[in-house]
């Protein structure tokens, strides 16, 4: 899936949302502000305080997330992730924490293939 350019304006630009869960099945939402997109189906997130949100991923590799303000993107993307603790993804997200304000040290760069798309705009009928 592609994501147009109004979608990965809206992603890094704004808070978004990314939803994982446990093997156990156990959901878990957590707000990041460190989430780009570097291509039409690929977002690349910065692992600074992810605790369960790492856990679940690292043993359920599937990932969702949502921008914070749904009326200017109103899309849920769907994805799988790979994580990488060094190399190129991991150098890009640790510049991203040398350059905030308050500067961070992420664990890990996160991966995430969008592999759907979907709109969560109420319908007529909602």
């Amino acid at each position: 899936m592609s994501m147009n350019k109004e979608m990965m304006d809206a992603i890094e630009k704004d808070l978004v949302f990314l939803a994982t869960a446990s093997p156990d099945g156990t959901p878990n939402v957590v707000p990041i502000g460190f989430a780009r997109p570097i291509g039409e189906d690929t977002i690349l997130i910065a692992d600074n305080y992810m605790n369960k949100t790492r856990k679940n991923l690292e043993k359920n590799p599937k990932i969702s997330l949502v921008t914070k303000d749904a009326t200017k993107c109103p899309f849920q993307f769907k994805g799988s992730v790979l994580i990488y603790e060094s190399g190129k993804y991991f150098d890009i997200v640790t510049e991203w924490g040398e350059n905030a304000m308050t500067k961070l040290t992420p664990k890990a760069a996160i991966l995430m293939k969008v592999e759907e798309i979907y709109s969560i705009q109420p319908g007529p009928d909602a």
